[in-house]
C-alpha cells in the first residue's frame, strides 16, 4: 500500500502500514458525503473509516467506483454493530459491509462497541475466521475500556491490532493509552475534534492563532505527535483539505505540552454510563 510522501503511518502487527488521518464518515451521508469523500481523495486521503451502523457503506462504494480507485492504494475500515457480534452474524455482516462497499477485503475489522450479553471469545473467532479468509487483514476493537480490551487480549486467536476510542485534548485517556501502547495496541480517535466542541477552548484558541493555523489543525497535530491516529469528519471540501494539511509545519513541544494539560476528563460521546433498556448501540431489548 502507497500514501502519500506527507502523510505518516503507523505499522499494525501484521506488518499494513495504517495512514495517521483518516476520513472520518459518522453521520454523513447521501450528497454530503459523497462530496466530503471526493474532496478526500482528491487531496490525498488514503484511509477511510466507516461502520455498518453508519448506513453510508453503499455511498461510500459508488463514490469509489465512480472515482476508480486503486484498491491497492487505499486503507479501508468498517465495524460490526454490537447486536451482530455472534459468530454466524459477524461473518454475514463483514460479507454485507464489503457488498456495499465494492471491495473483496477490508483492511480494518472492528467490533464498533462491546456487547455484554455476547462472548468477546466468540466474536473474536469469527474475527480470526474472516482474516483467514482472506475478506480482513486486520482485526480491532473501538470504544473497548482497558478492562475490556484486557479480556480481549486474553482469549483473542487473532492479533487485535487497533483500539479504536474517544480521544481529544478534553479526554486524553492516559491509563488507558499507555494499556494499548503496552500491547502494541495501536490509538485510532474518534470524535478526535471533540465533534467541535473543543474549538471553544481558549487555550487552543490562542495556540492556533499563533501558528496562524486552525483550531482543528492543531489539535489533530498534537494527537499524530502523541502517536495517535485521527479520523476526522466534515462536509466542507475546505476542512476536509485542511484536516490533512498537518505535516509541512511543526508545533513547540512546549506549545504541545500546553495541550497536554487540558485534559479534563471530559467525554463528548463516550462517557461509559449507559443502560441497557431499549435499543443502545444497536442492541434492541
Amino acid at each position: 500500500m502507497t500514501t502519500p510522501a506527507t502523510t505518516p503511518t503507523t505499522t499494525l502487527p501484521g506488518g499494513d502500514e495504517l495512514p495517521m488521518v483518516g476520513l472520518g464518515t459518522w453521520n454523513i451521508e447521501g450528497d454530503d458525503l459523497r462530496v466530503s469523500l471526493r474532496s478526500g481523495l482528491d487531496a490525498g486521503y488514503t484511509h477511510v473509516d466507516t461502520a455498518e451502523g453508519y448506513m453510508n457503506e453503499a455511498t461510500i462504494g459508488e463514490v469509489l467506483a465512480e472515482e476508480s480507485v486503486d484498491r491497492d492504494d487505499l486503507f479501508l475500515t468498517s465495524k460490526v454493530l454490537p447486536k451482530n457480534l455472534d459468530y454466524e452474524s459477524v461473518i454475514a455482516s463483514c460479507k454485507e459491509s464489503l457488498e456495499k462497499l465494492g471491495t473483496d477485503y477490508l483492511d480494518l475489522y472492528l467490533i464498533h462497541w462491546p456487547n455484554p450479553a455476547i462472548s468477546v471469545r466468540e466474536t473474536l473467532s469469527a474475527m480470526a475466521h474472516l482474516q483467514e479468509e482472506g475478506l480482513v487483514r486486520n482485526v480491532g476493537v473501538s470504544n473497548f475500556s482497558t478492562y475490556q480490551l484486557s479480556a480481549a487480549l486474553h482469549v483473542s486467536p487473532v492479533d487485535i491490532a487497533v483500539n479504536q476510542i474517544e480521544f481529544h485534548p478534553w479526554l486524553q485517556r492516559p491509563d488507558l493509552v499507555e494499556f494499548c501502547r503496552k500491547h502494541d495496541v495501536e490509538i485510532e480517535a474518534a470524535a478526535p475534534l471533540g465533534r467541535t466542541e473543543i474549538f471553544a477552548d481558549e487555550r487552543l484558541q490562542q495556540i492556533a492563532e499563533s501558528y496562524e493555523k486552525s483550531v482543528a489543525q492543531v489539535t489533530l497535530k498534537w494527537a499524530v505527535e502523541r502517536g495517535v491516529t485521527v479520523l476526522p469528519k466534515s462536509t466542507s471540501p475546505d476542512h476536509v483539505r485542511a484536516n490533512l494539511d498537518l505535516f509541512d509545519w511543526s508545533i513547540d513541544d512546549a506549545d504541545l505540552a500546553r495541550i497536554d494539560e487540558l485534559d479534563r476528563g471530559q467525554a463528548v460521546y463516550d462517557d461509559r454510563v449507559r443502560g441497557w433498556e431499549g435499543e443502545v448501540y444497536g442492541i434492541s431489548e
